[in-house]
């Protein structure tokens, strides 16, 4: 029964495992090339500066990788919540569930960590061009592409991928057969106090980590602001609804104003905090890190004249600009699949006499509803992340962002948040509200 169930959720569920396939393919191909340019900058006459970042950039990218793939797999593992009670109802036993789960992860993970190796090390030719344009990496020095990946990019999707599966089905496989569909269609109430505890001594650890910085040296500590960043961000993820719930609040409180598809956005996100804070974290592990990123170099300049060398800052930036794409792909895949997800609401109101052009509107509004609550709470991790260190550095805890910066981060949030939940409800319009209602009932 568990190869069968797993065939018939990938079927039912493509733009989920459509998804996860795309977040575990662009994981694969960033761990790939990572690999074979750090074998390039460990194989001597590079600097060891250069070969610490390369190690940092690696770690960076498995660590985004399994955090990207993971969070894109338990997005599509709960969008099965009903089939799953539905074949609990009628006998499948919890360890069968789990193993459908298992299976379907591993089918999606595999051809994309296959594909991701091989275009590694394509990504590793203009990565590898640039260094050597710096002068990070000697002239003579031969790029050939490291067969470690390949183990490595299978352990990262694969691995991660049937992980995250099994634990995002193991509770619910073990819910009693009524109580798994009650659930499914009212969703789960409350956190659990582990992740409640976990989530809290994430944002604490942060916290003291941020202070203890402040007596580091410049360059240590901008390079540890990374982990410091990542703790506030996993510590927003575990809490999720309980701050992303009272943030979407406040920001979307203006918005009832302006109409009445703005105003049936802002009770959607109200109504719906888990579900809107899937989708709010992966944007505010984005805005948070690239605004820190970037403050904490053009802060810099505006003080001393000069961030570093303009090796060490393009090599920077390069990391900058990989750990802002897995966020942006988690985003946008948690975005589209939470509006999948929603095409029998949107076959409701359509029913109920919704115009088309109203329902694309409310999308729009829900999209810039979830863009500003991202905005808010990553500018807020990303200015506790800074203050310390530029209080100590420049005696100023205020970063110092040039306006361009500041339009080309808010507009690139509320593009790709607008983007990822406007195609598929257009998609979702295309078809007879009757079919989708009958397909989905």
């Amino acid at each position: 029964m568990g190869t069968g169930l797993a065939r018939s959720a990938l079927r039912g569920h493509r733009p989920a495992f459509a998804g996860t396939t795309v977040a575990a393919l662009f994981a694969a191909t960033v761990v790939s090339a990572a690999t074979t340019m750090r074998s390039v900058t460990g194989a001597g006459g590079v600097s060891v500066e250069v070969g610490d970042m390369a190690v940092v950039l690696l770690i960076g990218s498995i660590y985004m990788s399994i955090f990207v793939v993971a969070s894109t797999m338990g997005t599509a593992v709960a969008q099965q919540h009903r089939e799953l009670a539905l074949v609990r109802t009628i006998g499948a036993r919890p360890r069968q569930v789990r193993r459908a789960v298992v299976v379907q992860a591993v089918a999606a993970a595999v051809p994309a960590a296959l594909a991701g190796c091989a275009l590694g090390a394509l990504l590793a030719r203009p990565w590898f061009a640039g260094m050597q344009a710096y002068g990070l990496i000697p002239g003579g020095t031969v790029l050939r592409f490291s067969w470690v990946a390949l183990p490595v990019c299978l352990g990262v999707a694969v691995v991660t991928s049937a992980a995250a599966a099994l634990l995002s089905s193991v509770r619910f496989s073990l819910l009693r057969p009524a109580r798994a569909l009650g659930e499914s269609v009212a969703g789960r109430r409350g956190l659990g106090w582990l992740r409640t505890v976990l989530g809290l001594v994430a944002v604490v650890g942060g916290s003291v980590l941020s202070v203890l910085l402040t007596r580091a040296e410049s360059d240590k500590a901008g390079q540890a602001s990374f982990l410091v960043l990542l703790l506030f961000c996993v510590g927003v993820g575990l809490l999720g609804p309980r701050i992303v719930g009272p943030a979407a609040r406040l920001v979307s409180a203006p918005v009832r104003r302006l109409g009445g598809s703005a105003r049936l956005a802002m009770l959607n996100v109200r109504a719906q905090p888990r579900r809107f804070a899937a989708a709010v974290v992966p944007l505010v592990l984005m805005t948070g890190f690239g605004l820190t990123k970037i403050g904490m170099r053009t802060t810099a300049e505006h003080h001393v004249g000069s961030a570093g060398s303009a090796g060490e800052i393009w090599l920077d930036y390069v990391g900058t600009g990989l750990y802002a794409g897995f966020a942006a792909i988690a985003a946008a895949n948690t975005l589209a699949m939470i509006s999948f997800e929603r095409r029998r609401e949107i076959a409701l109101l359509r029913v109920v006499g919704t115009l088309p052009g109203q329902i694309r509107a409310m999308a729009r509004w829900e999209a810039v509803i979830v863009a500003g609550t991202a905005l808010v709470l990553g500018g807020l991790i990303s200015l506790a992340t800074m203050a310390p260190m530029l209080a100590q550095a420049f005696g100023s805890p205020v970063p110092y962002l040039p306006w361009p910066v500041l339009v080309a981060v808010v507009g690139a949030t509320v593009l790709l948040a607008v983007l990822a939940t406007g195609l598929p409800v257009r998609s979702a319009l295309r078809r007879r509200a009757v079919t989708v209602l009958g397909a989905t009932a």
